[in-house]
């Protein structure tokens, strides 16, 4: 008998039962009592598990009617060797770009912040975080610290309006930059801001920017797996 949790086998049961075709797209799948008596468990572990597939996009819930096998969605997609502006980037592929302010502040480095940027313990910076969407769905939350002394009116912009890869682009313009990525399993704080199950899995790229000899931002970018993918391309 599997170890898994009763809800994560009930879960890879509905998955299987779409890879294999027998809920095809559009199809109604079993009711939730229907699952409930098939697999002998309280209602409650059913509904997580669908819930999990419905924030994956695997499964959408229609009021009255059940719930419903969706298409595979179109994933959102950045390049990984390079910094572009999301909003054009969203407006690229014929999507609404929208944007929501989390935090923007100006605070001190602690011991993690001041070791990524290269500044002494204490040192003004400013930290903004800006849940990026497309199509008014969220696909990256971007938390970025920027060392203060070379961005002075970082804190004074209004980040619905523009984006800080824009403003940073055009006040220090960046001439290196270095990228590491993960797939995570995130909080459920940034879970329920990129509307995703904390078990699915999380994308997140560090990148640090450089303009000439200046360290001038630290960032962590988190994108929903199901949702967002980095490519790249070399010219050999």
């Amino acid at each position: 008998m599997s170890q898994e949790p009763l809800y994560i086998q009930i879960k890879q049961y509905i998955e299987d039962r779409i890879d294999q075709g027998v809920w095809s797209v559009g199809e109604r799948i079993s009711t939730e009592m229907e699952l409930t008596e098939q697999f002998a468990v309280s209602r409650m572990t059913v509904n997580k598990a669908i819930r999990d597939l419905v924030g994956q996009g695997k499964l959408e819930r229609r009021p009255r009617l059940g719930t419903f096998v969706t298409s595979p969605a179109e994933k959102a997609q950045s390049p990984l060797l390079d910094t572009r502006n999301i909003a054009k980037e969203v407006a690229a592929r014929g999507k609404q770009y929208s944007s929501e302010v989390v935090r923007h502040e100006a605070t001190k480095a602690d011991q993690l912040i001041a070791t990524k940027l290269g500044v002494m313990l204490g040192s003004a910076v400013y930290y903004s975080e800006i849940l990026h969407k497309e199509n008014d769905k969220p696909i990256q939350l971007e938390c970025r610290w920027v060392n203060a002394k070379y961005t002075p009116k970082y804190h004074q912009q209004d980040f619905t309006q523009t984006t800080p890869n824009e403003y940073l682009t055009e006040n220090c313009p960046m001439t290196a930059v270095e990228h590491t990525v993960e797939a995570i399993t995130c909080d459920e704080q940034i879970a329920r801001l990129l509307e995703m199950a904390v078990t699915e899995p999380c994308l997140l790229l560090h990148r640090r920017t450089w303009s000439e000899d200046k360290l001038i931002s630290t960032a962590l970018l988190y994108h929903p797996g199901s949702r967002y993918q980095l490519s790249s391309k070399i010219e050999l």
